[in-house]
């Protein structure tokens, strides 16, 4: 897949079917939207595209972070690469889209940067100025200038309506549990293991550690049992989510206890994968009583993992 940054970079490509849309959380209704684009484009011997925006519009609106990020840039691509698609257009939102009459988004980005031969969209997507632009929109300007479109109705998984902001309320929840459902993979975190207090490692526990990024979205304070992905191995872990309340005062991280293992993880790069709150995090009178809850909790998370893989 030729993922394209800025609009400068996008010259004299071939004819395209282009999926529009965030596709901020690449869940199972975007999944579709982005399938049904490429196995048309397959079809009609034309270009599989998706069409995304860097960062999100509203953010740029409102001058500050509102809504926080579901996938990292880098995790968004591979999934959108996975599914076949060729050319990925992952462009800055900024003013001059902002601003843009939805005729001349259509005219001078569509057709006249994109190639635009055939356009997949959801029910409820948006473009130009203040939004203006719709599907019906686009099916307008379709029918006059010869393109089509195909509008996604409203993807419900349990009666439930599948979109970013529904996966969010779940992680913002504490639901991880759910995520797999809506979005076809486990929620994560990933980043680098930087040295915390190491109070784990005295009482039995060792732990890595990675610090919370403001721009994405993270589960409420409280121990989960997750995966811990590492040089792509995934080992069974257990991880608190806070700010260590017992022992001082800390900025919220994620603190991860992986299961018989023992590398020393101090710079590199891991992936923790969410499966089941388990509690709250909690301020506890002692140390010791600190150590006897963890003791339990990794009684309870070794027993959630053997029932869903097998006794490791």
């Amino acid at each position: 897949m030729k993922i394209f940054n800025t609009l400068e970079e996008i010259d004299n490509i071939e004819e395209t079917v282009v999926a529009l849309g965030n596709f901020d959380g690449v869940h199972k209704g975007h999944q579709q939207i982005i399938l049904r684009t490429v196995k048309s484009a397959e079809a009609a011997g034309l270009k599989s595209a998706v069409f995304t925006f860097s960062n999100h519009p509203k953010n740029l609106m409102a001058g500050k972070t509102v809504v926080k990020n579901i996938l990292y840039p880098e995790e968004k691509a591979s999934i959108i690469e996975k599914l076949g698609v060729d050319y990925m257009f992952n462009i800055p939102f900024d003013e001059s889209i902002l601003t843009m009459d939805p005729i001349d988004f259509i005219e001078h980005l569509l057709l006249e940067k994109f190639h635009m031969r055939q356009a997949y969209c959801g029910f409820n997507y948006h473009f130009g100025y203040k939004a203006s632009g719709t599907a019906e929109t686009l099916m307008k300007e379709g029918m006059k200038r010869g393109f089509g479109i195909h509008i996604q109705e409203p993807f419900e998984i349990d009666g439930n309506l599948v979109s970013s902001t529904f996966i969010r309320k779940l992680i913002q929840n504490g639901q991880v549990d759910q995520c797999m459902k809506y979005m076809g993979r486990l929620y994560s975190i990933g980043g680098e293991v930087v040295v915390g207090n190491k109070l784990g490692r005295t009482i039995g526990f060792p732990t890595s550690n990675i610090m919370i990024d403001e721009t994405m979205v993270t589960p409420p304070n409280g121990v989960y049992v997750t995966y811990c992905v590492y040089n792509g191995v995934r080992y069974p872990s257990i991880t608190n989510v806070g700010v260590k309340p017992t022992i001082g005062t800390y900025h919220k991280n994620v603190e991860t206890h992986i299961f018989n293992f023992d590398k020393e993880l101090y710079g590199k790069m891991i992936r923790v994968e969410f499966l089941q709150k388990t509690r709250d995090e909690q301020k506890f009178e002692s140390v010791e009583a600190l150590s006897r809850q963890i003791t339990d909790d990794c009684i309870t998370a070794r027993s959630f993992h053997r029932r869903i893989a097998g006794t490791y």
